[in-house]
């Protein structure tokens, strides 16, 4: 109810100058600065380690480096070149065919082992521990680790083949098995980040839901594609996010498992992923601004998809 004598304008004045007296009061400014001290050193930290270099590594994929530094600005000819080279088509293959094929069979084997160790069962912590051990593992000892496993003639694998009469292949030198192998390590040293992460989502559906499904006479399969799945979207949509950023930067398995770029085994071509040959030619080849464009490409590529996604899961997570 409007008060008599009293306008609207005048309210609305004298709530602009409470608010402008506020914002400018010394307690106030000296909370504020107080907040930007606390969060200087995080945002220092990002801008040093993480905005600045993508500015840099921006700048320099339109450039050209000498083999004793130094460069020369030359416009689009490293991104003219890369369309053009051979190599990195088969760098995008080869990393596209690892993320198609590892992403979707990890998040699906993680929601499997994480619906499996939300139960009830004794020793559950041993298991869970188990299986997140590999996410805690230093990359290079899991890539000797499985390059050991995956050796043709003297590998645990391989003996194992052959006491099932079973000829095992070259797992690492043979090209068409290689991206296989590397597949492989690939899914297993991820499951246990995302067991995590769906063990968490699980633990948080209420158990009400299940009750009354149980009620009604809803078997176990029908109260999970029906239940859990649907309330576990918004973990799989992280999930798969994570994952897809990830198996697209897959690197560190390759060069230990396959080979480095100075001394590169006969089955390279068949895994070698974008990284790698960013790798390749930043280190090896000493061409730093062609090897800042094909980053940039990732980069873009990694943008746009995550865009994609973002966009997409309006259609499919569901948050209520």
């Amino acid at each position: 109810m409007r008060t008599p004598g009293v306008r609207v304008a005048d309210v609305a004045d004298a709530t602009r100058v409470r608010t402008r007296r506020g914002l400018f009061h010394p307690a106030t400014r000296e909370r504020i600065l107080w907040g930007y001290l606390m969060v200087a050193p995080m945002l220092l930290g990002l801008l040093v380690f993480y905005i600045w270099p993508v500015v840099q590594t921006f700048y320099y994929s339109f450039t050209r480096w000498g083999a004793f530094g130094g460069s020369t600005w030359t416009g689009l000819d490293n991104y003219s070149t890369l369309i053009h080279d051979p190599d990195f088509g088969l760098a995008l293959r080869n990393t596209a065919l690892y993320t198609v094929f590892s992403v979707p069979i990890s998040i699906a084997l993680s929601i499997v082992v994480a619906t499996l160790l939300n139960q009830r069962i004794r020793g559950v912590t041993i298991y869970r521990t188990l299986y997140f051990l590999p996410v805690v593992t230093m990359p290079a000892a899991i890539g000797m680790m499985w390059k050991w496993l995956y050796e043709g003639d003297y590998g645990l694998i391989n003996s194992i083949l052959r006491a099932l009469h079973i000829h095992g292949p070259n797992w690492t030198t043979d090209s068409h098995t290689a991206l296989i192998a590397v597949i492989i390590v690939g899914i297993w040293s991820t499951v246990g980040y995302n067991m995590v992460l769906f063990l968490a989502g699980l633990q948080a559906i209420p158990g009400t839901y299940y009750e009354a499904a149980q009620i009604d006479g809803a078997g176990p399969l029908s109260r999970f594609f029906r239940i859990t799945m649907p309330l576990l979207t918004p973990t799989i949509f992280f999930a798969l996010v994570i994952a897809f950023i990830n198996a697209f930067q897959v690197f560190d398995i390759i060069y230990m498992m396959i080979g480095a770029p100075d001394n590169p085994g006969p089955a390279i071509d068949g895994v070698k992923s974008i990284v790698y040959l960013f790798y390749d030619h930043a280190f090896h080849l000493n061409d730093k601004g062609y090897a800042a464009s094909i980053v940039m490409v990732m980069f873009a590529m990694l943008l746009a998809f995550t865009a994609f996604q973002l966009w997409f899961q309006r259609r499919w997570v569901h948050y209520e």
